[in-house]
């Protein structure tokens, strides 16, 4: 691969070389020295690859490449390369890189497609590199750009197309937009398939949007044509860790850890996003010689909070699985994992977020001792290998301070309950649910370690046991928001709410008298029930009346017919007693 690279390296561009030496870059990773070459000689790669293993450069160096080398300069409305990204963030990233290689090539042209607005070099035409997320690049070929340009025309002498995090693509729920994208460019064109593991989902893509691809398995070596699931799928320079510790006892733990790495940079992965607004809220003030950043799928400013915490020497950024794939922040040197991953993958993906490209690093997840069993399935499904490590030793219980914080703040407490409740519903769908199972909820504990004031009432927590919990004695009514514009909202809310329950009781105590007195309405009803009562006695009476005369009838018929039986009365005599007529035609 080495020799490979070495080759390749001698027809790279001036002003490639120019912008890899301002990136300090000395030697390419095992995925780049395989990945870069196959590209450049014009052949489709599926490359696997660990996380933190540089395989942005791997795609970006052999686009730009392949796209200066072309005889006839590009036009500005022809795409030479598209790159799908599943996330802003990712997208944003790659868009970066790109344009600092730019810098030395006017020729040449970028944009970035994501959050619904359209972010082209100078607002009047199309880049000859695109990047952007699915949805918007599928949205797209149906649109015509400035009322004048379509997509689809200006992709026909399209060079290179590159899906990176392709199974993180269709875990999203992407696989459509992918196929419509797919669908609207040439065929003959490069591709280039990159992802951090293999699933069934992205082999049904390898086979239908590359021609003949060469395979590229990289784990801790560059390996072509093989998959070889017996090998570890995180770097060798990431020591990973777990704590076994009770659910009322968890943030306690973190507080003191985060203390003790105070100068340290810390990326901390919650669940769920109002689990991160609540952190943001309680973690500060616990943490007073720490900056704390937060960011999640449902923030505006995440590229700010993001751009922020990677400037900075230390810090703690709480975020979601959102910046769990492919975001590259440097230098970060804990990965904790306060709430279980989603996934087994997830657990591999949130790790990588440290130790990238050959730099050390560390991970910690914290479980219950209900969950120890995760362990064992984390080294036998992803092959990683987890060291315990020791609960540390706490000085001060921090509970009773978010609880404070609850009863000081309206804000504190509504996100804390919001918080536990996602929490619950997050755990209730997981997708390991034979390690992760909701009867193994302490629900007392978990409420406990939220620092909630009281339990919130919902469906998974009706009947259950509760008795780790002590609730707080206080009017939960009369906390107030500590921000006045809140508060005086809440209390227009209460007036408003109230004026209406007073409405409702003042229209059913003054509405008007009935029409008819209670008595005489009473009488009405037993005179109707008596004549009810008379008419069916009147119509029994008329029905035994005509069973009698019937059975008079039926007596003096049989009579008749003895008689004709015995001779005593001719056949005509008896006829004519009823009148019968013999004659066959009537």
């Amino acid at each position: 691969m080495v020799d490979s690279w070495s080759k390749v390296s001698q027809s790279i561009t001036k002003s490639t070389l120019t912008t890899l030496e301002k990136l300090k870059f000395i030697s390419p990773t095992p995925v780049q020295a395989a990945c870069i070459p196959l590209l450049l000689n014009y052949k489709d790669v599926a490359a696997e690859a660990i996380t933190g293993s540089g395989k942005t450069l791997a795609f970006v160096i052999p686009i730009l490449e392949l796209l200066k080398k072309r005889d006839v300069p590009w036009k500005k409305h022809e795409v030479g390369a598209v790159i799908v990204s599943p996330t802003r963030e990712l997208a944003q990233q790659i868009y970066e890189v790109v344009e600092s290689f730019l810098e030395d090539v006017p020729n040449l042209s970028v944009s970035l497609v994501i959050g619904g607005k359209i972010n082209y070099v100078d607002n009047s035409h199309i880049a000859n590199i695109i990047i952007g997320t699915p949805g918007i690049l599928e949205a797209l070929f149906d649109k015509k750009i400035n009322g004048v340009i379509e997509l689809s025309r200006c992709v026909k002498s399209l060079e290179v197309l590159v899906l990176d995090e392709a199974d993180r693509l269709l875990d999203m729920g992407f696989e459509a937009s992918v196929n419509t994208i797919l669908y609207h460019l040439p065929k003959q064109r490069r591709t280039g398939l990159f992802s951090a593991t293999q699933t069934d989902e992205v082999e049904k893509l390898i086979r239908a949007g590359l021609r003949n691809p060469v395979r590229v398995s990289i784990k801790e070596k560059a390996r072509v044509q093989d998959f070889s699931n017996d090998i570890q799928k995180t770097p060798s320079t990431l020591n990973n860790y777990y704590m076994i510790v009770e659910s009322d006892e968890k943030l306690n733990q973190l507080v003191k850890f985060i203390q003790t790495h105070r100068r340290q940079k810390i990326m901390l992965f919650l669940s769920t996003c109002a689990g991160v607004d609540y952190f943001s809220k309680i973690l500060p003030p616990l943490l007073k010689k720490s900056q704390v950043y937060c960011t999640h799928g449902k923030m505006k400013n995440r590229k700010k909070v993001i751009t922020r915490y990677k400037s900075q020497g230390g810090g703690i950024l709480i975020c979601t699985d959102v910046l769990a794939r492919g975001i590259d922040i440097p230098d970060v040197n804990w990965v904790i994992q306060y709430d279980p991953p989603t996934s087994a993958s997830m657990f591999v993906h949130r790790c990588g977020r440290t130790a990238r490209i050959g730099n050390t690093g560390s991970a910690l997840v914290f479980l219950t001792p209900e969950e120890e069993s995760f362990v064992e399935f984390i080294e036998i499904n992803q092959k990683v290998p987890l060291v315990v490590m020791n609960q540390l030793e706490i000085e001060h219980n921090c509970i009773p301070d978010i609880q404070t914080m609850a009863i000081n703040d309206r804000a504190v407490f509504e996100t804390g309950m919001r918080a536990f409740v996602s929490f619950v519903q997050s755990y209730s769908k997981h997708d390991c649910y034979l390690i992760f199972k909701m009867k193994n909820l302490n629900f007392g504990r978990l409420a406990t370690g939220f620092g909630l004031l009281k339990v919130p009432k919902m469906p998974e927590v009706k009947g259950k046991d509760l008795s780790g919990f002590n609730e707080v004695p206080i009017d939960i009514d009369g906390i107030k928001f500590s921000d006045k514009t809140l508060e005086k909202q809440r209390q227009e809310k209460l007036d408003k709410m109230k004026s209406e329950e007073d409405a409702i009781k003042s229209k059913k105590l003054n509405r008007p008298p009935r029409s008819v007195a209670w008595s005489e309405k009473l009488e009405q009803k037993d005179r109707k029930i008596r004549r009810k009562e008379i008419k069916v006695l009147k119509k029994e009476k008329r029905k035994m009346e005509m069973t009698e005369e019937d059975l008079d009838s039926l007596d003096n018929d049989f009579r008749m017919i003895k008689k004709l039986k015995k001779s005593k009365i001719s056949q005509e005599d008896f006829d004519k007693e009823f009148e019968i007529n013999s004659d066959p035609e009537l």
